[in-house]
């Protein structure tokens, strides 16, 4: 999930959009790292208050900013020591699998992060008419175009291909855990009850019909909180959240994870307010050394 506002072939700050990441001891380091630069200030208490209120745990000396991810990132170099790691399992669309999410050719994303990694997922609505992926016929968390319910372009449609959308994201973070041989063959669930972040970007498929977008995104965060995740948030920016859901105060309980900023300094100054979901801001993201970092508000 790297950016919003790059194209998320390219991710947001250096491409576009957006899927948090890792929380607990250092994260793993892949092979090929990069140094941080010198600078980053150190966790205060305050954000170490605030951090493990929601679920982040820092090492003595922590840097209270992170990076994330994704498919643009393979085969490295991945960012150094970071205080938590966020990692995309999607390749830039709803139903596709980031490729260096676990063990393969070049080393795991997943790997670098940790067991304990967040993880992001693309997310969209693109209509009966343009998805390969739409649940004709689907009876179950909702009917669709049934012969009880009939109808293709309904908002129980959308919101079954959000669901489904969830689950192909979490099976395929849940591949990666047994790749890498940290989850069972056989298992049903990952091995953390990670935090998830939903990547909301006009660069992924959306209806002009706001309600059957959030009808979407409502099935997607259903899914995860079925599974038992930690948590939910989304990823996003005020424009394209309003062009996506129509400013929705649908998910006002969910917390944001801002991206937008070209530096730390900008970073912090979208801490403030209440988010575009308005549920707060949790991360702000913002660019450091070529990659995505992410600032954790206080």
């Amino acid at each position: 999930m790297n950016r919003v506002l790059h194209a998320r072939a390219a991710h947001l700050l250096l491409g576009p959009l957006l899927a948090l990441a890792m929380i607990g001891a250092l994260p793993e380091l892949a092979a090929a790292t990069t140094p941080l630069a010198p600078g980053n200030e150190a966790a205060t208490p305050s954000d170490l208050s605030l951090a493990r209120a929601i679920g982040f745990e820092f090492a003595p000396g922590g840097n209270p900013s992170g990076f994330d991810i994704s498919y643009p990132q393979c085969g490295g170099p991945f960012p150094s020591q970071p205080a938590f790691a966020i990692v995309g399992v999607s390749h830039g669309l709803v139903f596709s699998a980031n490729p260096c999410l676990g063990a393969g050719d070049g080393p795991s994303e997943l790997s670098w992060a940790g067991m304990n990694a967040q993880f992001y997922a693309n997310t969209g609505n693109p209509g009966p008419d343009l998805s390969s992926h739409w649940p004709d016929g689907q009876i179950s968390p909702r009917e669709c175009n049934t012969a009880g319910s009939p109808g293709r372009d309904t908002a129980d449609c959308a919101y079954d291909y959000g669901w489904n959308a969830a689950a192909d994201a979490y099976a395929s973070a849940l591949r990666a855990y047994v790749s890498l041989g940290w989850a069972d063959p056989g298992a049903e669930r990952t091995p953390v009850a990670n935090q998830w972040w939903l990547d909301v970007e006009t660069g992924n498929s959306w209806r002009s019909d706001h309600a059957l977008n959030v009808a979407s995104l409502q099935g997607s965060v259903d899914y995860l909180e079925y599974v038992g995740v930690v948590g939910v948030g989304f990823y996003s920016t005020g424009l394209q959240w309003g062009q996506v859901t129509g400013d929705s105060l649908a998910f006002s309980k969910y917390r944001s994870w801002v991206a937008g900023a070209r530096s730390i300094k900008g970073a912090k100054s979208r801490c403030a307010g209440p988010g575009f979901t308005g549920g707060g801001v949790t991360i702000s993201q913002y660019l450091a050394q070529g990659f995505d970092a992410d600032y954790l508000c206080s």
